[in-house]
This record gives structure tokens, C-alpha cells and sequence, in this order.
């Protein structure tokens, strides 16, 4: 479970960052819902050189790549709500970087989110502790455990 966590926090933070670079470099280009599609296709030009939207989208590249390790081994009912701690980091990172404005009711929906994570990773791992002794549900083994000769 560390390692999903580790490689989760990595991805996750690059997510961030991918998305924050993302932002930042669309703002500066202009809102294309009030472009015509000349301008749209200017525009689309410029945001293939403009560097934080094109580290931004290497960033979000690594994200999917970490992401993938980690289906590679976790459940994804464990792996997917820990993408979810991508709202705090967003959150903190938008109303410093880019100055937004989160209110308290988005707060405490973040805070609801990190409540809901925390328990979906402890409940991943409360099963998992058999005290030593193999738990199996496969017949076969359960026979095998108990000495009985299949005939």
C-alpha cells in the first residue's frame, strides 16, 4: 500500500502541475469561446509553442504513465479515489498561483473529499491483515489446508 501511495502523490502532483501549467498558459492566450475559427486556429498554433502548455501536457503524460503503474497492482476502487487528493492540491495551488478565489463551502467539500479518501485507503488495508494465516476462497486450497484427499 505505500508504494500506491508514493506513486499516487507523485502522479497526482504532476497532474497538478500539468493542469496549473495548463491554465496559466490558456489565460494567456485568450478565450477561444469568443474567437471566431481563424482566431481559434491561431490561437492553437501559438499554444503548440507556448512552453507551459507544452509542460504542462509532458506533465500530465507522466501522470498517465504513473497512473498506469499503479492499475498494474491496485484495485481501482482503492487506486481511483486517491486521485481525488488532486482537488486540494488544485485548490491551494489555484489561490496562490493564480489567485482564485475558493470559498468556504469549497473548502469543506475538499476537506469531505480527504475524509472520504482517507477511509477508502484504511478500508483497503483493514483486510488484509490475516495475523499470518493464509485466507483463501478457492476450494481446492481450503481442502488441501485441511488434510483431505481430493478423490
Amino acid at each position: 500500500m505505500l508504494k500506491t501511495v508514493i506513486i499516487m502523490l507523485l502522479a497526482v502532483s504532476a497532474g497538478t502541475v500539468g493542469d496549473l501549467l495548463l491554465a496559466k498558459g490558456m489565460k494567456q492566450l485568450g478565450d477561444l469561446s469568443a474567437m471566431n475559427l481563424r482566431g481559434i486556429m491561431v490561437t492553437a498554433y501559438h499554444a503548440l509553442t507556448e512552453w507551459k502548455i507544452v509542460v504542462g501536457t509532458a506533465m500530465l503524460a507522466l501522470f498517465f504513465f504513473l497512473w498506469l503503474a499503479v492499475l498494474s497492482w491496485e484495485d481501482l476502487s482503492v487506486a481511483l479515489p486517491m486521485q481525488a487528493l488532486n482537488y486540494v492540491l488544485v485548490a491551494v495551488l489555484a489561490k496562490y498561483l493564480l489567485h482564485e478565489q475558493i470559498s468556504p463551502l469549497r473548502w469543506a467539500g475538499i476537506t469531505l473529499v480527504c475524509i472520504g479518501v482517507i477511509m477508502i485507503t484504511k478500508s483497503s488495508t483493514a483486510g488484509k491483515d490475516d495475523g499470518g494465516m493464509a485466507v483463501s476462497t478457492n476450494a481446492e486450497t481450503k481442502v488441501a489446508t485441511l488434510g483431505i484427499e481430493k478423490s
